[in-house]
C-alpha cells in the first residue's frame, strides 16, 4: 500500500467518524461518545496529513517541529480553557473558539493568494469567498464574545441595517470581479477584502440584543463550517470538505430552527436586523405581585401530582443545576411526576439548558421540548420558573407592541399554579417587563436559586 493510499484511508476514516459522530450528537446519551469519536477522526486525519501527504514533487511535509509545537500549544490552551470555564461562560468560550476557526479559514485564503496567485476563476473565487466568510465569522464571533461578557454594548439603527445590506453586496461584487480579473491587483485585493470583511463582521453583530444571541452564535458557527469547506475545495482535501459541510449545514439548519423559535426570518439574521434590548410593550404600572415563602412552596409541590420546572439563564448563573436535580429527586420520592420544559433559546447558546442539566445527571427523558410540553401544562399542578424570563412571557402572544411579539413561548401561564424564582424583579435579557409575574396564579419566590432550592429540598423532606 502506497503512502497516498494510506492518506486516503485516513481521510476516509476521518470523514466517516465525523458523520457518525454528528449522528450520535442527536441524542444526549450518546453525544459525549459522538464528540470523542469525531475528535479521534480529526486526529487520524491530522496525523495522516503530516506523515503521508506529498506535494507534486513527491516531497513530504517539513517543519515538523513547528507543526507539533503548534499542536502542543493549542492542545494545552484548549484543554485548560475547557476545564476551567464555568458553565455560565460556556457561550463565551464557544464564540471565541468558533472565531478562531473562522480566522484559520481566513488565513488559508491570505496565504494561498499571496503565495500562488492562481489564475483559474474557480480557485480564485473559492479563496476570496472563503476569506470573506471566515473573516466575517472571526470578527462577528469576537464581538459576540464581548457582548456575552458585557464588554460590548448594542449599537444599531435603521441606517446601519441599510448600510449592512449595501456593504455586503459591495463585498460580494468585489469577490466576483476580482475572481474574473486575474490582473486585478491580487495582493491589494486580498487585504482590501480582509479589511472590508472585518468591518462587516463587526457591524453585522453590533445590533444584536436581547434573546437573539443564541441565533447569531449558531449562524456564525455555520459560517465557519462553510469557510472550512471552501478550504477543502481548494486543497482537494476530503476530510476538510466533509467536516466543513457538516458543520455548515448543521449550523444552518439549527439557525433556521432557532429563527423559528424566535419568530425571525433568516434574512433578518443575515442582514443583522436583530432587535435590541429595548423597552416597549404594555405598562405594568398599578399591577401587584404576590409572594410565597419556601415552606408554602414545598407543601404545594409535595402534594402536587405533576410539577414542571422551566430553567433559564438564572439557573446557570446561580450554579443551581445540582440543587435542582436534588429537588426533583425528593419530589419523586413523594410520588410527584417531575419534568423539565426546555425552550429552544433558553440560555445564551443553543442547547445551553440541556448541557447544564445533563451535567447534574438529570435524566434525558425528563427534558421536554417546548412543543411537547405546552399541551400538558393546563393539567400541570405547579410550574416552577427558575431564572427564565422572556421565554415564558405571555406578552409574546398578547401584546402586539412588545419587541418579542410572535415569539413561541413555554405557556407557563396555562398551569394551575405558577412559582417564579428570581433574585429580584429585574427585567429579562430582552429588557421588557414580564406579564407572567403579575398573573393571579403566580407567586414570586425571591432569593438565590441555589440557596432557595436547597431550602426547598429540606422543606419537602420535612413534609
Amino acid at each position: 500500500m502506497s503512502t497516498l493510499d494510506i492518506l486516503k484511508l485516513c481521510y476516509l476514516l476521518g470523514s466517516v467518524s465525523f458523520i457518525v459522530g454528528l449522528k450520535m450528537l442527536a441524542k444526549p446519551d450518546s453525544a459525549k461518545r459522538g464528540n470523542m469519536l469525531a475528535a479521534i477522526g480529526m486526529t487520524i486525519a491530522i496525523l495522516g496529513t503530516i506523515f503521508f501527504h506529498k506535494n507534486e514533487e513527491g516531497k513530504s511535509i517539513g517543519n515538523l517541529a513547528w507543526i507539533f509545537g503548534g499542536i502542543a500549544i493549542g492542545t494545552i490552551v484548549g484543554y485548560l480553557a475547557a476545564m476551567k470555564v464555568k458553565m455560565t461562560q460556556m457561550p463565551q468560550m464557544v464564540s471565541l473558539f468558533n472565531g478562531m476557526g473562522g480566522a484559520c479559514a481566513a488565513l488559508i485564503g491570505i496565504v494561498e493568494m499571496d503565495t500562488h496567485n492562481p489564475e483559474l476563476f474557480g480557485e480564485r473565487f473559492t479563496i476570496f469567498l472563503g476569506l470573506m466568510i471566515g473573516t466575517v465569522s472571526f470578527a462577528g464571533s469576537i464581538v459576540a464574545y464581548g457582548k456575552l461578557e458585557g464588554k460590548v454594548k448594542d449599537y444599531g439603527s435603521k441606517f446601519q441595517q441599510f448600510f449592512n445590506n449595501t456593504f455586503i453586496f459591495a463585498i460580494l461584487a468585489l469577490v466576483v470581479y476580482a475572481s474574473l480579473n486575474v490582473d486585478f491587483m491580487p495582493t491589494s485585493v486580498i487585504w482590501i477584502l480582509f479589511a472590508a470583511s472585518m468591518v462587516y463582521g463587526i457591524l453585522f453583530v453590533l445590533p444584536i440584543g436581547g434573546a437573539d444571541m443564541p441565533v447569531v452564535i449558531s449562524l456564525l458557527n455555520s459560517f465557519t463550517g462553510v469557510a472550512a469547506a471552501f478550504g477543502g475545495f481548494l486543497y482537494h482535501n476530503q476530510v476538510m470538505l466533509t467536516g466543513g459541510i457538516l458543520v455548515g449545514s448543521a449550523g444552518t439548519i439549527l439557525t433556521v430552527l432557532m429563527c423559528k423559535a424566535m419568530n425571525r426570518s433568516l434574512w433578518n439574521v443575515i442582514i443583522g436586523a436583530f432587535s435590541g434590548s429595548s423597552g416597549g410593550g404594555k405598562s405594568t404600572e398599578g399591577l401587584s405581585i404576590r409572594e410565597i415563602n419556601a415552606t408554602d412552596t414545598a407543601i404545594l409541590c409535595a402534594y402536587a401530582q405533576k410539577v414542571t420546572i422551566i430553567p433559564g439563564y438564572g439557573l446557570a448563573v446561580a450554579q443551581a443545576q445540582h440543587a435542582c436535580h436534588e429537588f426533583e429527586k425528593v419530589l419523586e420520592e413523594k410520588g410527584v411526576e417531575v419534568n423539565f420544559a426546555i425552550h429552544p433559546v433558553a440560555g445564551r447558546m443553543p442547547g445551553h439548558m440541556n448541557v447544564l442539566l445533563a451535567e447534574a445527571d438529570v435524566s434525558y427523558d425528563k427534558l421536554k421540548e417546548m412543543d411537547d410540553i405546552n399541551p400538558h401544562l393546563p393539567n400541570t399542578d405547579v410550574v416552577i420558573v427558575i431564572g427564565a424570563n422572556d421565554v415564558v412571557n405571555p406578552a409574546a402572544e398578547t401584546d402586539t407592541t412588545s419587541p418579542i411579539y410572535g415569539m413561541p413561548i413555554i405557556k407557563a401561564n396555562t398551569a394551575k399554579n405558577i412559582i417564579v424564582m428570581k433574585r429580584s424583579m429585574a427585567k429579562g435579557y430582552a429588557g421588557i417587563e414580564n406579564e407572567l409575574f403579575y398573573d393571579n396564579k403566580t407567586r414570586m419566590l425571591f432569593g438565590d436559586a441555589k440557596a432557595m432550592l436547597e431550602k426547598l429540598v429540606a422543606e419537602v423532606k420535612a413534609v
